[in-house]
């Protein structure tokens, strides 16, 4: 496997494991899955612990001096490390469960490269540089560079407890907002966590590298200790959200 790996740059080590932890949550998924409990309503599958070793596997056989803080196993490497791996290898555990396939792998280096992929169409949205792109399953069609648009006017929001930003804010409350209702489509997401969150680093450094607007709820840079977490596809809509928000606040 070390020779496999050998003399890829960070990007593509994060890219190759991303589709490693994918190509085993594709193969479980259609099974039943008893719960492994984490308690407040939170469980994993055998899924989610399959896919976090395969992903291991990749990393320490490309970089085995480097540290990663796994969702499932935690902090594994030396703690003074000078690299450390982010890894959510099963993103939406509970869609996955009941046979959804809204779901994703999610890898990160921090202040380094990031790979996110989709078990099920085979794409794994990346970064190279500041950049960010997609590239299809096995490399077909090359790598296409990522621009956001807010074309769309749909907007992911967070229902899945627990709401960082209450009591001030809370999202339910934004989808009764009036210019809310009137601009944008909602989509209901799951999942929490901000930068530095196995959960959110890879999807956060993916947004800015694209040219999206992250911040957190109150329009302050994202960090471990935020609120809760904005990103729109340019500045207009960034801050109309942000207006919104703070009227409800």
């Amino acid at each position: 496997m070390i020779d496999t790996y050998a003399g890829l740059d960070d990007a593509e080590i994060a890219v190759a494991a991303a589709r490693a932890g994918a190509e085993v949550v594709r193969a479980g998924y259609g099974r039943r899955h008893a719960p492994i409990e984490k308690g407040a309503g939170d469980f994993a599958t055998d899924v989610d612990v399959a896919a976090e070793e395969a992903i291991l596997g990749v990393i320490r056989a490309a970089r085995p001096e480097d540290a990663v803080h796994g969702e499932e196993g935690g902090q594994r490497g030396a703690a003074d490390a000078e690299l450390r791996w982010l890894v959510d290898p099963l993103c939406g555990t509970l869609n996955y469960a009941v046979g959804s396939m809204l779901v994703a792998v999610n890898v990160a280096l921090t202040d380094g490269p990031v790979a996110v992929a989709d078990p099920f169409s085979g794409e794994v949205f990346f970064t190279r540089e500041g950049t960010a792109w997609v590239r299809g399953e096995g490399g077909q069609g090359g790598d296409t560079p990522l621009a956001p648009t807010a074309a769309t006017r749909l907007v992911d929001v967070n229902l899945d407890p627990p709401f960082p930003g209450a009591p001030a804010f809370r999202a339910v409350d934004l989808l009764a907002h009036p210019r809310f209702v009137e601009g944008f489509r909602p989509r209901v997401a799951d999942g929490n966590g901000l930068a530095g969150s196995v959960h959110f680093a890879a999807g956060i450094a993916l947004c800015r590298a694209a040219g999206c607007v992250v911040t957190g709820v109150d329009g302050a840079p994202a960090g471990e200790s935020g609120r809760g977490l904005v990103a729109a596809a340019d500045a207009e809509t960034h801050g109309a959200l942000l207006s919104m928000i703070r009227r409800r606040g």
